[in-house]
């Protein structure tokens, strides 16, 4: 598509009353120019076994292509049928919490081949209906889909196999996964147990990994089906979401976003965030970021807040902060779930841009300006190309191992290691880019890989790691990094094992910190932040700078962060949880070596940075204030134009940005490249 796309998810099937004309009306009103359809109500296409309805998925197609809307339509596959599960109970997902009940969405067995054979039937009858219609630019498979902890007997059959085919002998995986421990020993493949029951962390992970692939299996099934229909000016996508935290927070540990969005045109996603005074814009940047690295290409927020609940409520100009900065992420759409609020039902006040009344309010109000802009700006913001030269690492089977052996207390997980870090790279506007073990090829693209808590992980990727450091390369790693191999096997050397080359540094203890700070202050930061909370390594440097000692008793000859150089490059390793103005002066460090500062790293937090490069070779420059309070700052680059206002900027000029506030500055100049 060569515009902005600004939407809505639209259900007409649960209007209170007739009002898709209305509704159309509003949605021009606003500058919507597309709607998502069909992906929620399977029960009304298919409203008996065999007996198939469109007559709702007809009306809007028609109505929306009168009105010049462009339409995605959804496969309805992710909440299935009364008559389904009355006719197949077994349908429904048997889960470590036993059977599955119906009523809530997404509690079917995405392997069951009843369920795979009603769900091919009403994507075929669906696709074909609508492929030929104008509107329809562009499908959904399935919805936010992961495994639902199927493990019933027919998922482990499949495992079973699965593990003859990765191992070959049950001799090979015993010694892999250690399964002497308490008599788990597995001596014949006919003898294999349900993985549910398993006290074995390495088989329980696999598991997991296993589990993950079914859901990059199932969405790829479902994409070859859509595209025995699409037409060729037509793309297939996908709605990833997150660790959710009551919002979206961190890597998914039920779906291999990497490994499941190869077979799209397009990868989409769903961010939620806190609001009013919590509104930070790092969840928009993480998913965004994250979304973005997976194709390498711009992508699609399919489902975003409106309003929602009453802290998500936005206050007045959030709404058009939070859109523009999913552009400035490299997002190409902007869609709401959802359009009208819902007046019945579990997710009633899961609000959308209009109201329980169905009329103009103060959101609705304010998107009419975001989608005069999208509009008018489409050809300068569209495509906006990202080239970062720091990233991040992240894995799904180093989350998964640390669900199996959690940090003490249990409160701090991979994601919050995760987030610590990425959040301080964001609160410095430094650009970031989201990788997985699978992106070794690319290493040595950026100056700057931050790897936090890497538990588990191949021989191969920790020597690669070391190979972009010797190469000149920065790395900085957080405790547990290096600590077992794939299998989630415990390296039997010192740690941190093979990255110890690149780190210089060396442990066989650790433990749980009580009031433990780090001596002197060495980063200068408040003393209350001057502090390591829930695991600490006890290192001794061997070729590393000890950049923080701890400071205590016992523990207190022994370093907590270093840094080391190692070939042409520096890996910065830190032994412990340190608070986030320790980490932020860490990384400011690192970043610094990596030759990453510049003129908008001297602004930070609450004011937000973004920029690319647009279609017609320009930069684009986005400053978001994040804050209730007016901010100033001297604009740093050349010459460009304010696109909102069409006013000229000159270098070193001031620049006023109210509160909640953003400007978009084009540079005049195309850069060289």
């Amino acid at each position: 598509m060569q515009q902005l796309l600004y939407g809505v998810a639209y259900y007409d099937e649960y209007m209170p009353y007739e009002r898709l004309e209305e509704d159309i009306r509003m949605m021009k009103a606003a500058g919507i120019n597309l709607v998502r359809i069909a992906e929620s109500t399977w029960s009304t296409h298919e409203p008996q076994n065999g007996i198939f309805d469109f007559t709702s998925v007809d009306r809007v197609l028609d109505a929306m292509h009168k009105a010049g809307i462009h339409v995605i339509v959804g496969t309805p596959t992710y909440a299935v049928p009364t008559w389904m599960v009355k006719e197949h109970p077994d349908v429904l997902a048997e889960t470590p919490n036993g059977p599955g009940r119906y009523g809530a969405r997404q509690n079917m067995d995405i392997i069951n081949s009843t369920y795979l054979f009603y769900a091919e039937r009403i994507i075929r009858k669906l696709i074909a209906r609508v492929c030929s219609y104008p509107a329809v630019i562009g499908y959904q498979v399935d919805n936010e889909t992961k495994h639902y902890g199927t493990s019933g007997p027919n998922v482990q059959f499949r495992f079973i196999k699965y593990m003859k085919e990765k191992f070959g002998t049950v001799e090979q995986l015993n010694q892999h996964y250690g399964l002497d421990y308490w008599s788990n020993r597995i001596n014949s493949w006919e003898d294999f147990p349900s993985a549910v029951g398993t006290i074995n962390g390495s088989l329980g992970a696999e598991f997991s990994r296993f589990q993950r692939q079914l859901v990059t299996e199932f969405l790829a099934w479902q994409v070859s089906i859509v595209n025995e229909y699409k037409r060729s000016d037509q793309f297939v996508t996908h709605n990833f979401d997150f660790d959710w935290r009551g919002y979206s927070f961190g890597v998914q540990k039920d779906v291999d976003h990497f490994e499941a969005s190869k077979a799209l045109d397009i990868a989409g996603v769903d961010i939620y965030h806190p609001s009013q005074d919590e509104l930070t814009g790092k969840e928009i940047s993480f998913g965004g970021d994250s979304t973005r690295s997976l194709k390498g290409s711009n992508y699609y927020v399919l489902e975003t807040q409106a309003q929602a609940f009453p802290n998500w409520t936005p206050y007045p100009g959030q709404l058009r902060l939070q859109a523009f900065s999913h552009l400035a992420s490299g997002a190409d759409m902007v869609e709401y779930w959802h359009w009208h609020s819902i007046h019945n039902s579990i997710e009633t006040y899961w609000k959308g841009l209009l109201s329980h009344d169905l009329g103009t309010n103060p959101t609705y109000e304010e998107a009419i300006t975001i989608g005069r802009d999208f509009k008018r700006l489409s050809s300068q913001l569209i495509h906006l190309k990202k080239e970062n030269r720091a990233a991040l690492l992240v894995s799904n089977e180093a989350l998964t191992a640390m669900e199996w052996f959690k940090l003490p207390g249990g409160e701090v997980g991979y994601n919050e290691i995760v987030r610590l870090l990425y959040d301080r790279l964001y609160e410095m506007n430094i650009g970031c880019d989201i990788l997985n073990p699978s992106s070794a090829d690319r290493f040595e693209k950026y100056d700057l890989i931050v790897v936090p808590a890497l538990y588990a992980a191949s021989d191969d990727l920790l020597e690669q790691l070391n190979q972009y450091v010797e190469n000149g390369g920065h790395v900085v790693y957080t405790f547990k990094s290096g600590f077992a191999n794939e299998h989630i096997k415990v390296r039997t050397g010192m740690q941190p094992g093979i990255i110890e080359k690149a780190c210089g540094v060396r442990y066989s203890q650790f433990v749980q910190p009580n009031k433990v700070s780090l001596k002197g202050n060495p980063f200068d930061v408040e003393e209350k932040s001057n502090r390591i909370d829930v695991w600490m390594e006890l290192l001794t440097p061997t070729t590393a700078e000890v950049l923080a000692w701890y400071d205590h008793p016992h523990w207190g000859t022994y370093a907590a962060i270093t840094e080391n150089r190692y070939g042409l490059g520096t890996a910065t390793y830190i032994g412990c949880m340190p608070s986030a103005e320790v980490a932020g002066k860490v990384l400011e460090r690192a970043c610094k070596a990596a030759g990453l500062y510049g003129p908008d790293q001297d602004l930070r937090f609450p004011l937000i940075v973004k920029s690319g490069v647009n279609e017609a070779g320009r930069t684009i420059r986005y400053y978001f204030n994040y804050s209730n309070d007016s901010n100033r700052f001297l604009y740093p680059h050349g010459n460009g134009i304010e696109l909102l206002s069409g006013r000229n900027i000159g270098s070193g000029e001031p620049i006023d940005l109210e509160s909640w506030g953003f400007v978009i500055i084009e540079e005049n100049s195309i850069p060289v490249t």
